[in-house]
């Protein structure tokens, strides 16, 4: 008989490409036993049944092909609420609370404001705002029909009204004539050269994650159409790649002629450009 102390042994030594090993290993076997960490270390001499070595073999295949824990697992934990997450959208990660959290902030004072979200993906920024924000209408924007399936549903499990709408960035905005007091966009900014280096494009969707030769087309096409969807004094909040901050800011100034401040991540690296319109 196998058991928990032995599959765990035996799986952090298959792990060999992962730096989470022994984590990886007793998070899958969480899943398959449905206990918390603690059990397994309280329980450590437990014996697996055949069905449970066998359902954990096929999960920790998947994950020693490199396939992230959360896809594997099929949900994934953003501040204080619990996503779905298929491999039709980005993993939510701890950076995006940054943007969040000022999101938040910036809105404490106007609990009924209007606020968007451009590229939401799993929904996770819009869905996360409305929960904390429940006065304030929410739209929320993807060009994926696949990705809005998973935002639909992530929206009912944590029992919030976000208006989902299927377009090209804010074009549905604009076509509804909706404007805002805040747009938060998580928009792909990955240069397209090095998209083939990095080990987030093997199993995240490239369209999440490409933002053309210099990682930032799609902010550009944004900044286009956001005279029209904002109201004056919106907010913008953009999360960016770690060498963006001063082509961010250029960017801003020559196209609105607008200060924009850099805020840094846990890693203190630029993360989140933001800025306020005139």
């Amino acid at each position: 008989m196998i058991t928990i102390r032995d599959i765990l042994t035996n799986a952090k030594k298959r792990l060999i490409h992962s730096d989470t090993a022994a984590l990886d290993a007793q998070v899958l076997l969480c899943h398959v036993l449905q206990v918390e960490r603690v059990h397994l270390f309280a329980h450590d001499d437990d014996t697996l049944t055949a069905e449970q070595v066998t359902q954990f073999d096929a999960l920790l295949k998947r994950r020693i092909t490199g396939e992230p824990i959360a896809y594997i697992l099929g949900k994934q934990g953003f501040y204080d609420l619990t996503f779905n997450v298929t491999s039709d959208v980005l993993i939510p990660r701890p950076e995006t609370e940054l943007l969040l959290e000022d999101a938040l902030r910036l809105m404490a004072s106007q609990p009924d404001c209007v606020a968007v979200d451009i590229g939401t993906g799993s929904g996770a920024l819009a869905v996360t705002f409305q929960k904390h924000m429940p006065n304030s209408t929410v739209y929320a924007v993807d060009l994926s029909e696949d990705a809005l399936a998973i935002a639909n549903t992530n929206c009912q499990n944590n029992k919030v009204d976000v208006t989902l709408l299927q377009g090209n960035l804010a074009q549905p905005l604009i076509e509804r004539g909706i404007q805002a007091h805040l747009v938060m966009a998580n928009l792909p900014y990955i240069r397209s050269d090095v998209m083939p280096e990095l080990a987030v494009t093997q199993h995240e969707p490239h369209m999440a994650l490409d933002g053309g030769a210099d990682g930032l087309d799609f902010i550009r096409e944004l900044f286009n159409q956001l005279p029209a969807i904002c109201y004056e004094g919106a907010w913008i909040l953009l999360e960016i790649g770690a060498d963006q901050g001063d082509a961010l800011q250029a960017l801003v100034r020559d196209q609105f002629d607008l200060p924009c401040d850099i805020l840094q991540d846990y890693a203190e690296l630029d993360r989140i450009g933001r800025f306020q319109m005139a």
